[in-house]
């Protein structure tokens, strides 16, 4: 299972909100709220979330085994 925790708390160390991802660097609310619930976000989204927050993969989401 993938969650996406660290996306939430590198947003706060960086200071960058859910308004400013989505009003000025075009992430829907849509994949917001899919990141909220931890479910599927393509490829591209994490991609643009580790340019837009200057991150690695692991600062936006982590592998829990079931």
């Amino acid at each position: 299972m993938i969650i996406y925790d660290a996306l939430w708390e590198t947003m706060k160390k960086k200071n960058i909100s859910q308004y400013y991802l989505i009003r000025y660097c075009k992430i829907s609310a849509g994949q917001i709220g899919r990141l909220k619930k931890n479910s599927f976000v393509s490829t591209h989204t994490i991609d643009m979330l580790c340019e837009i927050l200057d991150c690695n993969v692991e600062d936006v989401m982590k592998y829990i085994s079931n």
